[in-house]
């Protein structure tokens, strides 16, 4: 069996800051650490991980990178960078020499809640995103309905800077209504620079009574048009247990859902793509 790799997750603690956007989700409105996940990952053999921040705070991403530093199975950091800040080079640089900075591999803004929807072609967000490339880092898209045609836009716009969409761009499964998506998903698809996350499709359908089945034909359009070595495992925890979901039935989903593919190509969505798309060392 490959080396799997849980390419998103997170952890936050409530008692260093506040996560303002679980106030209408009761379910995770208290700290989750990574204590709670460690025995998951063993139990599902998991070999290393992505944490991937939740806030826009650099406080947050120093964290995350000393847990990475303390913790042997993350492996990676999407952290959090004012993209359109002028010593954006400076911070970048100071984040690599902290304890655990080896391990940053990404970072991330909550697009899908920018009040400005085209954010992510601001002429200083792009020159942001070149930074990152130069550094070596890879930027995650995460999204709201209907922002596939921007993200795709500047995607094709900024050919040297790789990409990652989370959670296979949110398609609405709980309303059936994934037709406008997939054909996003094929136009963005097309450009070799972006990879995508097979994660968060649970929260996606109906989180009461939600089944693979439901999942699959996502699943589905997101291999036809990536292929395996573009497509990666996320398990989006603790967000999965709003659907009911704990980290052991996300896994046994997502082995349903690759079934159809070949050993080679279940290595590469396991952990071979998350560990080339992000440079994650792994043993």
């Amino acid at each position: 069996m490959s080396i799997r790799i849980d390419a998103h997750h997170h952890v936050w603690d409530l008692t260093r800051r506040p996560q303002p956007w679980t106030e209408e989700l009761p379910a995770l409105r208290r700290s989750f650490g990574f204590d709670e996940l460690a025995p998951e990952l063993r139990r599902t053999e998991i070999a290393g991980t992505v944490v991937v921040h939740t806030v826009a705070s650099l406080a947050e991403t120093h964290e995350l990178l000393a847990l990475a530093e303390r913790e042997e199975l993350v492996r990676g950091v999407v952290g959090w960078f004012d993209l359109e800040a002028l010593d954006l080079p400076d911070v970048l640089a100071a984040a690599r020499c902290l304890p655990g900075g080896r391990h940053l591999v990404g970072a991330r803004h909550q697009l899908q809640s920018e009040p400005d929807q085209d954010w992510l072609d601001r002429p200083d967000v792009r020159r942001g995103l070149q930074e990152l490339a130069q550094h070596g880092l890879v930027y995650d898209l995460v999204v709201a309905p209907g922002q596939l045609p921007l993200v795709t836009r500047v995607v094709a716009d900024l050919p040297d800077v790789s990409f990652v969409l989370d959670h296979a761009g949110k398609p609405a499964i709980v309303h059936g209504d994934t037709e406008g998506w997939a054909s996003d998903i094929a136009a963005l698809a097309r450009l070799d620079n972006v990879a995508v996350k097979l994660s968060g499709l649970v929260t996606e359908a109906s989180w009461t009574s939600w089944t693979p089945d439901d999942l699959r034909p996502v699943a589905d359009t997101v291999l036809t048009a990536f292929g395996a070595d573009r497509v990666m495992f996320g398990s989006d925890w603790p967000v999965c247990l709003l659907a009911e979901a704990p980290y052991d039935r996300v896994v046994t989903t997502f082995e349903e859902l690759i079934a159809v593919l070949d050993p080679t190509e279940r290595d590469l969505v396991w952990g071979g793509t998350a560990q080339r798309v992000y440079g994650l060392e792994v043993a």
